[in-house]
Formats: structure tokens, sequence, C-alpha cells
């Protein structure tokens, strides 16, 4: 039997400043590890609304709490300091400048508290020249060389939804940042800035893509190389009805499969792979083929086999087969959160002062009321020396 400790960020606190999308993917994953997460939000709306108020518009809300502080004021931006004063992960999603023009800059936070991380993400560059300027995924993408070389050779360079530059480049590499910064304050009790960007981000994952471009592999424009849909058993098909099968039979032993099952033998030849002239007329053999059967056709033709060939399936088909969403990694000993069924398919989002108030109190035994008070749909300080 494992022996299972605690979670491997357990006792980690975590303040976020209310974003979209990428700061709070690195704020759910922290929290899915076991860190206890606080975003802060804007003020609630004029007590003579009589509107219930309704979640914002991030979804990436599990296991947070939220707290509403206006930080355009002098009480608001108080307790955040104190707050700040005894956490250990500052999530800072806005564009270069604004923390500072809070009077909250990285410097002023690290010296009231040295033992401070704060993770800092933006898109562009902060020392570029779009620094200052507005970007969702799809520009960090385009400055990053990745997105020129994404999409068919008969179209424009095609983004995959902003999965690479938010989430990927953003999102993920920030939580790596903020990992690493923990790991190194073991050894120095130091905390520090952690600096990322999307399109740095999004840049290192797409080395071997740049690498590549000096090699066989990629070195053709978009759309003629071996992994960009160029080569046919690289590519996706259309099923019969409507459904789609992906196949990646890269090595000769994989196609080899790959042809049995689509009962092709006569493309089972080397030489016939290796010349590219033959790979428009391959393609065309393989469109067809699978257009004579259904996607649950082919899914019983390839079970089991090693042809790389899988149905595309979408998000509908696993939430009607009831399909889990597991945490990213599994550590045996200090495992993250489980995600129960209904987290994995909905998210009520967060409602601004949801649950932020029971965290202070639980992190430092703060009360509404006697510590801390509701001002202008914000909660602020009742007295800082108490603090």
């Amino acid at each position: 039997m494992l022996n299972v400790r605690n979670m491997p960020l357990e006792g980690v606190r975590v303040v976020e400043l209310a974003g979209l999308a990428p700061a709070p993917f690195a704020g759910l994953l922290l929290a899915d590890y076991g860190a206890s997460v606080l975003r802060v939000d804007r003020p609630l709306p004029h007590p003579q609304n009589t509107r219930p108020v309704q979640p914002t518009a991030d979804l990436l809300t599990r296991r947070k709490s939220s707290v509403a502080v206006d930080l355009k004021s002098t009480d608001g931006r108080a307790l955040l300091e104190a707050i700040l004063l005894r956490v250990d992960v500052l999530l800072d999603p806005f564009r270069p400048g604004v923390l500072e023009s809070l009077s909250l800059s990285p410097q002023q936070l690290l010296e009231k508290n040295p033992r401070l991380i704060v993770a800092r993400l933006t898109g562009f560059r902060r020392d570029g020249p779009y620094a200052a300027m507005a970007g969702h995924d799809i520009n960090y993408l385009a400055l990053s060389g990745i997105l020129s070389q994404l999409g068919r050779a008969d179209g424009p360079p095609n983004p995959p939804a902003n999965i690479l530059a938010d989430f990927a480049g953003g999102g993920l590499m920030c939580a790596l940042g903020i990992l690493l910064a923990l790991f190194e304050r073991t050894a120095s009790g130091k905390g520090q800035v952690v600096e990322s960007n999307m399109v740095d981000g999004v840049g290192y994952l797409g080395s071997l893509m740049r690498y590549a471009r000096k090699t066989s592999l990629w070195d053709r424009p978009r759309g003629h190389n071996l992994l960009d849909g160029g080569c046919p058993w690289y590519d996706v098909y259309q099923c019969k009805d409507g459904g789609y099968m992906a196949v990646g039979a890269l090595e000769p032993r994989f196609f080899h499969c790959l042809v049995q099952g689509l009962e092709l033998p006569e493309l089972d030849n080397i030489a016939l792979r290796e010349d590219r002239a033959s790979w428009p007329a391959i393609r065309e053999q393989f469109r067809l083929r699978f257009l004579e059967k259904s996607r649950h056709e082919w899914e019983k033709t390839f079970d089991g086999t090693d042809a790389c060939c899988t149905p595309v399936l979408d998000q509908q088909d696993l939430e009607n087969t009831h399909s889990e969403q597991r945490l990213p990694i599994s550590l045996q000993s200090t495992p993250g959160l489980s995600i129960d069924e209904e987290q994995s398919w909905t998210s009520g989002g967060l409602v601004p002062n949801s649950g932020g108030p029971i965290l202070l109190y639980q992190w430092f035994g703060w009360k509404i009321g006697r510590d801390l008070q509701i001002k202008g749909g914000g909660v602020v300080k009742t007295n800082l020396a108490k603090l």
C-alpha cells in the first residue's frame, strides 16, 4: 500500500489577481495540486443594484476562493498589501506598469515580504516594441514564428484556437516558473520575480519546429512537410458518417499495419513511401478508402493494432461516455486532487467574494466585522496595525 503524504503544494498560499485564460490556468494548476488560491476580483456592484451577483467570465476557478477588492482605493490597496505580507505567490496578469501604477511594484512588495514570489505573465515581451500594446493568443503566436508553420498548404496560417500561447506557452510556463522559484526558495529562503511571456513561452515549445527547418523534417513550405499535413500517413481523414480518423503511421512497421487495415497492401512499399511525388496519389487512395466505412467501423478495424490510427473524438463524445478528466501529472506519494465527473465538464465560475472572507480567516484569523468590512462593494481593512 502506498504511503500517501500531503499534496505537493499543500500550505502554499497564492493570490491571483483576476484575469482571463493564461493566469487563471496557472492558478488552476497550482490549486489542483494543493495550493490555496485566492482570486482578487473587482468590487461588487452598488448595493442598490438588486440583481444577484453573477460569476465572472473566468471559468478556470476550480478549488479557488474570491475576495472583492477595489485596488483603485487606498483602503483596498492597503488590504492587498497586508495580504501579500503573509502569502507565498502573487500572480500578476496585467500589462507592464499596472502594478507600478498602483504603488505595488515587485520591488516594493519584496522589500516588505522577501519570501514572496511575484509571477508576472504578459503576452508580449516586456522589453520589446510590442510591450505596451494589447494582444491575444493569435498575436503572440504570430510573433513567435510558430503560427507561420501551422496550417494547410493551400490556405493561410491556422491557429489552433488559443491553446498554444495562452495556455501552453502562457499559463503552463508561468506555473513552471512559480514551481522553480518555490524550489529555489527552499535553499535561499528568498522569493523573487518570475517573468514569463507568451511569445517566448510558445517559441520555446516550438524548439523542435525551429531546429527542424534546417533538416529534411521541416525544410519545405507550410503544409508540405512530414508533420504539418503534407504527409498522407500523418493526417486526418473523413469517414462515411462524417466522423474522422487520425493517422500517424510514420514508421514503416506502423505503416504496414495501416495499409493492411485499409486493405491497400500494394502501398506497403518503402520506395513508394519515400517518393514524395507519389504522396498525392497515396493520399487520394486513403481518402476514398476511409469514406467507405463509418468511424465506428474503422475504430473496430484498428483497435488493438499498431497502425497508429485512432478516432477523432469530440468533447461531447467524451462527456457522453463519462470519460474522466485527470490531472496531467500523477505523483504516487503526494498526489494532487482528483477531478470528479461534474468538475470535468462544467464550471459554474466564481462569484466575487465567494469563499474569500472564509479563506482570509483560515489564513490569518481575520473576520468580517472585526478586522475587515465591506466598503463600496469591496473588502477593506478596519485597522491595519492589527493586521
